[in-house]
């Protein structure tokens, strides 16, 4: 029984490990402004890409604003 029941200690403790380095990041940065106004200057340039290039063009831009709106404490 003993042996069982480590197991699933073991599983649980693995599994909030695993969530831990992605939970204080998230609840330490709460986002300042709403996502429609966050990172104004890289949606505009990946909006007008998308518009002129095509979404599978653009990924490089997509991605910058991404990285933009996870520094503003979105969780994208």
């Amino acid at each position: 029984m003993g042996a069982s029941g480590s197991s699933p200690a073991s599983s649980v403790s693995a599994s909030v490990d695993a969530a831990a380095p992605d939970t204080p990041a998230v609840s330490a940065e709460k986002p300042k402004c709403k996502a429609c106004c966050a990172c104004p200057e890289t949606k505009r340039v990946r909006d007008a890409c998308i518009v002129e290039n095509g979404e599978e063009n653009c990924t490089k831009l997509i991605e910058d604003h991404k990285a933009c709106m996870r520094k503003m404490g979105f969780n994208i």
